[in-house]
């Protein structure tokens, strides 16, 4: 799990398919462990204390915004705004686990 954005409004965690945390946060992908080679988003609207994980193509459009994100480093109202259209989708409410 990797944290890529956090705000007052969102939340938004990149889930990655074989893939470990070093002690300083460096992603590191391990391709001998016996799992999906999937990888997914999950969007917490905090406003609303719902959840929506998207995998599949829904995180294949997701991941082409995020890429987007890193060439043009839009600000915090876009990146919102891009989310919002994403979080009407949760219907899962928010759970502590």
């Amino acid at each position: 799990m990797h944290t890529l954005y956090d705000s007052e409004s969102y939340s938004v965690t990149h889930m990655l398919a074989n893939a470990d945390v070093q002690a300083d946060g460096t992603l590191v992908v391990n391709s001998q462990k016996p799992v999906l080679m999937r990888h997914g988003f999950e969007i917490v609207d905090k406003q609303t204390g719902k959840e929506i994980y998207l995998d599949g193509s829904w995180a294949e459009l997701f991941q082409q915004r995020v890429t987007a994100w890193q060439q043009t480093t839009p600000t915090q109202e876009e990146v919102e705004d891009t989310l919002a259209q994403f979080a009407v989708l949760a219907h899962t409410p928010r759970s502590v686990h």
